[in-house]
């Protein structure tokens, strides 16, 4: 019976710290370092759930059409105690943005930088730790 018992503990474990290892992704799986992106556009949507935040923005293009982007930041908290607060960023308000590029959607970037329309500056890239430095000091 007891060593069951054991088998039993064991497995759980294992399948409970293995999805939990998975449940995380590498910045470079998703995001490539080497194409920065950049746009102005109107805040669409923010989502301040984690295990990350995200900001839709729509972006105006050249022949008038509008693209929504899906911007990954990192979590709450660690937006948070950058400075952030929900009333910072609105639907409807003008945004400019700096990231990198998603690896297989074009429209879906990781976040650098983000300026507010009175100039303020914030920090939102991810903390994982192969993520490009920010530009943000």
């Amino acid at each position: 019976m007891r060593p069951h018992l054991i088998a039993l503990v064991s497995g759980l474990f294992i399948v409970t710290t293995s999805s939990l290892a998975l449940a995380h992704h590498s910045f470079a799986i998703e995001y490539d370092a080497t194409k920065p992106i950049e746009g102005t556009g109107t805040i669409q949507k923010v989502e301040w759930t984690n295990p990350h935040m995200r900001i839709y923005i729509d972006v105006t293009e050249p022949n008038g059409s509008v693209t929504t982007w899906n911007l990954e930041m990192g979590s709450v908290n660690s937006i948070q105690r950058r400075g952030w607060k929900p009333s910072d960023l609105k639907a409807g308000l003008k945004v400019s943005f700096k990231g990198y590029a998603g690896r297989e959607v074009r429209t879906r970037a990781a976040i650098d930088v983000i300026t507010l329309p009175d100039g303020r500056v914030f920090k939102g890239a991810s903390s994982a730790p192969d993520a490009p430095p920010s530009s943000v000091p």
